[in-house]
């Protein structure tokens, strides 16, 4: 039986393990490959899913292992250099991100900060199914058709998928059966109360968090 100071120690260790600076490092790296070309149902060539599982749990351990909800992890995985990006995002533009959800989204460093964020809640999976269902629609080759949206269904709405998004049993019934004759618009429901949930519970979230408001007061620092 292991005793309590064995216990006590054990624990220390761990959390020494994914405070270091090395973890802490290869979870920026992680995070940054994110924000690369998002294709769904592909995976990075050689990597198995085990391989994808193990890198996702030591993004969580980097993650929990110090504050990740600060401006200097949006930073780090913008998709440009973060200094070119500062000079390029003026306080307007981060301002206006705070008039509606729409507005966040459509911008490239507003969308690159929203995920940074949900990447701290580990709700990322809401935006990638947002974003798939976006590049869905742009499908206009029809033997494509099919294959992208069962990899999409396989991915984030099947029960037990990867990454499942939080959505109602009916809403999850009706894009089953949508599966059956696919077509451009077999989302549109499910991609709508994700977005809902987002818009709702996220986004408020996001504007108050520290990754949004250290932003706005670096974008007005380098005005005075």
């Amino acid at each position: 039986m292991i005793s309590k100071k064995e216990d006590a120690n054990s624990h220390q260790s761990l959390l020494k393990a994914v405070s270091s600076p090395d973890v802490r490092k290869e979870t920026m790296r992680m995070m940054r490959e994110s924000l690369s070309d998002y294709t769904v149902g592909k995976d990075p060539p050689g990597e198995r899913t085990g391989q994808r599982q193990n890198r996702g749990m030591r993004t969580r351990l980097g993650c929990l292992s110090h504050k990740s909800d600060s401006y200097n992890d949006f930073t780090a995985i913008l998709p440009d250099k973060p200094n070119r990006a500062l000079k390029r995002l003026s306080t307007e533009e981060a301002t206006r991100w705070a008039d509606s959800f729409d507005v966040l989204l459509s911008h490239k460093y507003g969308l690159a900060a929203f995920r940074a964020f949900l990447k701290t809640e580990f709700s990322e999976e809401n935006l990638e199914f947002w974003l798939a269902c976006e590049d869905f629609k742009k499908t206009r080759s029809a033997t494509k058709l099919a294959s992208k949206a069962q990899r999409i269904f396989e991915e984030f709405i099947d029960v037990q998928a990867p990454r499942e998004v939080n959505i109602d049993f009916q809403t999850r019934e009706l894009t089953r059966r949508n599966m059956q004759e696919p077509s451009l618009s077999c989302f549109d429901q499910a991609q709508g109360k994700v977005h809902s949930l987002m818009e709702k519970d996220s986004y408020p979230r996001f504007l108050r968090s520290k990754i949004y408001t250290d932003l706005l007061s670096q974008t007005q620092r380098r005005l005075s």
